[in-house]
């Protein structure tokens, strides 16, 4: 059972069968696209690709958003510190003598002696002067600007919607393409959520807020109830924000997470070096360790498995090290008596957890419709697999990111005045050996509901005696 789930990015190196089932054999639960790189045709294809190949696993689209990048440059400019450099908002450049960026406004709202950084902060620009469109600026590191970067500048007020025309298309596309979640970048509030979702229709795709800069974080209680999963994408908040925090800002969303109980995923630089070399520095070992120990639902490889030489290594790496922290945090958990109850939901969570320890459960059913019956249980990090049944086929699919479940589509209608439906669903895993004879199963759900986001069922069977009485037979 896959506890901490891996979000993996689908590149050039891994768009094909072969590398897509090397990857999920590794321990990749979710396939990531990013809409900032290559075209439409190439992410569709892809998306098919995935779906034939791995139909059971989640995709997940990142949108570029409200992102600053360098265009599509003919020449990538390299430079000494202390050369000159021209940004410029003229996208009619190639990169020979300017580097045009996709945001039309920067030139107006930035000034001399600003900051810029380029790639994820790998690169920094001091602001020596404005003339029209272009801005000049000074190499502070010596590098490379290649294109597609993104381009930050810390304190920027965007002059553009919230929502820009491109996302408006991607999500369409998400839409039309049947994608699992959308990833939206720069998220700062709870109504620019509830913006995105009018756009999705309400529920599907399902909504990943990435927090990554100072507004996102002054609001992340506001965005983290709104949304449906969080991303940390630590490049772009160290750069925004201040790289001396960047642990701390973390520590903190994560909490914020579990409070609402909410999947994060923690991306950027996991197993950086893995893009290159076969194994990863005890530093990054460390970093996926302690983001675990920290509450993290799960982690993210972008470089690493999109253009990495070591792109399976770097997954199954990921898995191991994640596996390992995981099973020691378990028994931290363990070792706790009770941990605070603010809700009815949370309080049931609580006693299955005690009753996982305390019988011999061998498995963990939630019978759910949205997920949120098996994100309550997750929280809580029992050490059994979760199983969660919904009618709902996309639901299904995006249960794939919460902590060590596993999703499964049952197309058995869903009862409000009886709990017929929930026998139903543990007969099909039954069925598909799912569950055996021998399990102790542990089932939840919410049974004569009125309305979601609860949970006030609690049941035990040992599977073979609910077979034998509700008189199941095999196929």
């Amino acid at each position: 059972m896959s506890q901490i789930k891996i979000v993996a990015t689908i590149g050039p190196i891994s768009n094909n069968a072969a590398a897509l089932r090397a990857l999920s054999d590794a321990g990749m639960n979710v396939a990531r696209l990013n809409g900032s790189h290559n075209s439409l045709d190439w992410h569709a294809e892809t998306i098919r690709l995935i779906r034939d190949t791995l139909p059971e696993t989640p995709i997940l689209l990142d949108i570029p958003g409200r992102k600053i990048r360098t265009t599509d440059l003919d020449q990538e400019p390299c430079f000494a510190i202390g050369e000159s450099i021209v940004l410029t908002t003229d996208t009619n450049h190639d990169g020979r003598e300017k580097v045009p960026v996709n945001y039309a406004h920067l030139h107006q709202d930035i000034k001399p002696n600003a900051v810029v950084y380029a790639d994820d902060g790998t690169i920094r620009f001091t602001v020596t002067g404005v003339d029209g469109q272009d801005i000049t600026c000074r190499a502070e590191t010596a590098g490379t600007l290649k294109s597609r970067k993104g381009i930050n500048v810390p304190g920027l007020t965007f002059r553009t919607e919230l929502i820009t025309d491109r996302d408006r298309h991607l999500i369409q596309f998400a839409r039309d393409n049947e994608v699992d979640f959308v990833g939206i970048s720069f998220v700062e509030s709870s109504q620019h959520v509830d913006a995105i979702r009018a756009l999705t229709g309400g529920n599907w795709p399902r909504i990943v807020s990435k927090v990554e800069n100072q507004a996102g974080l002054d609001n992340v209680d506001d965005v983290v109830g709104a949304t449906d999963v969080v991303m940390i994408d630590r490049g772009d908040l160290s750069v925004e924000t201040n790289l001396e925090n960047l642990a701390i800002f973390q520590k903190e969303i994560l909490g914020t997470g579990r409070r609402h109980g909410k999947p994060v995923i923690v991306a950027t630089e996991m197993l950086h070096t893995m893009i290159e070399n076969p194994f990863p520095t005890k530093a990054e070992v460390s970093d996926i360790s302690n983001t675990v120990l920290d509450g993290a639902s799960a982690t993210m490889l972008s470089g690493e498995t999109a253009v990495g030489a070591h792109a399976v290594e770097a997954v199954a790496t990921m898995r191991r090290v994640s596996d390992a922290a995981l099973t020691h945090l378990q028994s931290q958990n363990e070792n706790v008596s009770s941990r605070e109850s603010q809700t009815v939901a949370q309080s049931v969570g609580q006693a299955i957890s005690h009753l996982c320890q305390s019988l011999p459960i061998s498995k963990i059913i939630a019978v759910t419709i949205s997920g949120f019956a098996a994100q309550v249980v997750a929280s809580y990090l029992p050490r059994q697999p979760i199983i969660a049944v919904s009618n709902d086929r996309f639901a299904a699919r995006s249960f794939n990111i919460i902590p060590g479940t596993t999703g499964l589509f049952a197309d058995i209608p869903f009862s409000k005045t009886s709990t017929d439906h929930i026998p139903a669903c543990l007969k099909l895993l039954w069925h598909r050996a799912l569950i055996e004879d021998d399990d102790m199963i542990l089932v939840t759900a919410l049974a004569y509901p009125r309305t979601g986001n609860r949970m006030n069922l609690i049941e035990t069977h040992v599977v073979g005696d609910l077979a034998q009485t509700l008189g199941w037979e095999r196929h």
